[in-house]
């Protein structure tokens, strides 16, 4: 893997909305075969960065074109009195994968935890059949966890 110059991380805004709900549309049929509505994608995106006590988003860019993204969201843990930060629609456009873009986005996040003292530690769920998701997590540090997720949907 070698070093991508020009790479950098930073916020999303709303103008990145549409690239954003492009990204999960991608991500989610390419991991689970499921066609995402665009404007309920897109209408979602924006309403998490209205509402920055949700969570925020993070771009990586290189030359000012989008490349890969992830989500933040939030989890209170009353058991560790701080907060657990879910990490979710991660997407890597096809050409770049492997080139380190996830890790540039992971340790990014890791730098802004150690900002933030009540952060307890990161989370994400992954589909089971997402291997080669699975092996990057393990790659950068991350273990399966303890728990089962159950989902019921309205």
């Amino acid at each position: 893997m070698s070093k991508i110059e020009n790479l950098i991380v930073r916020f999303g805004r709303l103008d990145d909305a549409k690239t954003l709900a492009e990204f999960n549309k991608a991500m989610a049929f390419e991991s689970e075969g499921i066609d995402l509505d665009f404007q309920n994608v897109l209408s979602g995106i924006k309403n998490l960065m209205l509402q920055t006590e949700l969570g925020f988003y993070l771009i990586a860019e290189i030359d000012n074109k989008p490349v890969g993204t992830l989500m933040i969201t939030y989890e209170w843990t009353d058991w560790r009195d701080g907060l657990f930060w879910w990490i979710q629609s991660v997407y890597v456009i096809p050409e770049m994968r492997k080139r380190g873009i996830y890790k540039a986005l992971y340790e990014f996040v890791k730098t802004l935890a150690k900002s933030d003292s009540r952060v307890r530690g990161f989370r994400l769920y992954v589909d089971k059949d997402n291997q080669n998701a699975i092996e990057v997590y393990k790659k950068l540090g991350m273990t399966e966890s303890n728990y089962i997720l159950f989902e019921e949907k309205n």
